[in-house]
């Protein structure tokens, strides 16, 4: 019993050792300060959820942990060498390509019919061959988060996922995201505590208030 028990905290300790470490991340920008010594043990294969109100650092943080931006302070870990994936605020979709085209761009050895049965899930069937400026604010929301959620990756970004989505829709696309993230390592921002809930965060940390559960 206690060899399997040292194996077991062995293995763990090789498993922590490879997970991100977000260590005193500090960002200001001129003389507003966004970030001060923000740290953070990222759980791998788990979701961690990021919350606070608007304009507390949020999607900053995203920013550098993604390589968009620099820290003026702290470091990053593994970071870096990690494949990433991500949804951001804004769809960032390529306009004139089909909604098929624009997930397809994330994920090429995905055949047609295996997006299409994904697309169904979060009720964007139908949709496959339209322009993207064609769809309503939900369904463009939906294409971008797919596009994310079918890529190959180490560590996925989610910044607002659900942003502008009916609460019915809401709810469906929640369902199918947690299911889609089961067993990655994802790094979840919102500012809406029910999402956070809802897509079972192993670990929900607030910029606000510089807490953690």
């Amino acid at each position: 019993m206690s060899a399997a028990l040292s194996n077991g905290d062995e293995n763990e300790r090789k498993r922590s050792e490879k997970m991100p470490e977000i260590i005193n991340i500090s960002k200001s920008y001129g003389e507003h300060r966004v970030l001060e010594q923000f740290s953070l043990h990222i759980q791998e294969g788990e979701t961690t959820c990021i919350m606070g109100r608007s304009g507390c650092g949020k999607t900053t943080l995203l920013r550098i942990l993604m390589g968009l931006e620099t820290a003026d302070e702290g470091e990053t870990g593994g970071l870096p060498s990690m494949k990433k994936s991500a949804v951001f605020q804004e769809d960032r979709l390529c306009e004139n390509l089909s909604a098929m085209a624009n997930i397809r761009l994330t994920c090429p050895e995905r055949t047609a019919e295996e997006i299409r049965n994904e697309m169904k899930k979060i009720d964007l069937g139908g949709c496959e061959n339209q322009p993207v400026h064609e769809l309503s604010g939900g369904m463009r929301r939906r294409v971008a988060l797919l596009r994310a959620l079918l890529a190959p990756c180490q560590i996925l970004f989610l910044d607002e996922p659900f942003k502008g989505l009916d609460d019915e829709t809401r709810r469906k696309t929640i369902a199918y995201t947690k299911e889609a993230c089961r067993g990655r390592t994802v790094l979840f921002v919102t500012h809406d505590e029910k999402e956070a809930e809802l897509m079972g965060a192993v670990k929900v940390v607030s910029l606000d208030e510089g807490q953690m559960w």
